[in-house]
């Protein structure tokens, strides 16, 4: 029989691979800013809130504030990489004002993320009461990144179009969400990976099915116009009445 501990680690595996996906996702955009030697419009934000997002997950995945959760450290890990390569190419490409933006952002998020650590592991004795503060902040950046979909959920609503919809990243953030949230019910049983994984499970399930309601609208639009056009046509073909 497969022991709980194999099951959680099979998850957790594929749990990586899933949010390694997530993090190679906005290769080709970086891949457009090295071809045309600039970065446009183009906004370092989210780039710079995964960064420290990552960080505080691999610090709470370490043994002294979290046991067991080595897949925790790992995925995180190479998201902190992925993160800081994407800085990199638009700090070589971006204005002077884009690399003081990038530089002011990070210092504050490193001056930050270092007054946790020492608070944490100065103040704070035990893996309990570390497990706590710092899994709660983990959360916060967690849910925030999980919700940062509404805009583009509203704009679909709005234009009553799933155009600004990606709708394989809303499928990945769904699945993903989903194999944390049981990754998290196994024993042993994480709390802080489960409330804003779960939160992220049911908001994918949102987005999809509001792709997928609007998504069919369209299609029964555009074969209405299509059978008007239709119609229209044939009775255009029509010869006149004979009176």
């Amino acid at each position: 029989m497969v022991s709980a501990s194999v099951v959680r680690n099979i998850i957790g595996i594929i749990g990586n691979v899933i949010s390694f996906g997530l993090f190679f996702s906005p290769a080709p955009t970086f891949y457009k800013i090295i071809k045309q030697k600039s970065v446009e419009e183009f906004k370092p934000d989210p780039y710079i809130a995964t960064v420290l997002n990552c960080a505080f997950w691999v610090f709470y995945g370490m043994p002294f504030v979290h046991p067991n959760s080595l897949l925790v450290v790992t995925i995180n890990g190479v998201g902190l990489v992925f993160e800081f390569f994407y800085l990199t190419i638009f700090f070589i490409y971006a204005t002077n004002k884009g690399r003081r933006k990038v530089s002011l952002l990070l210092l504050i998020e490193a001056i930050f993320f270092a007054a946790i650590v020492l608070i944490t592991m100065l103040v704070l004795h035990g893996t309990t009461r570390r497990s706590l503060v710092v899994g709660i902040i983990c959360d916060v950046f967690n849910v925030m990144m999980y919700v940062s979909p509404l805009t583009i959920m509203a704009k679909v609503i709005k234009t009553k179009s799933v155009k600004y919809m990606p709708f394989w990243l809303s499928l990945t953030n769904f699945l993903n969400g989903v194999c944390w949230t049981t990754y998290a019910l196994i024993h042993p049983f994480d709390i802080y990976v489960l409330i804003s994984n779960s939160i992220g499970a049911v908001s994918g399930l949102v987005q999809l099915l509001l792709y997928g309601f609007y998504y069919c609208r369209r299609e029964n639009n555009d074969n209405d116009v299509e059978f008007q056009n239709t119609t229209q046509v044939a009775v255009s073909e029509c010869p006149p009445d004979i009176v």
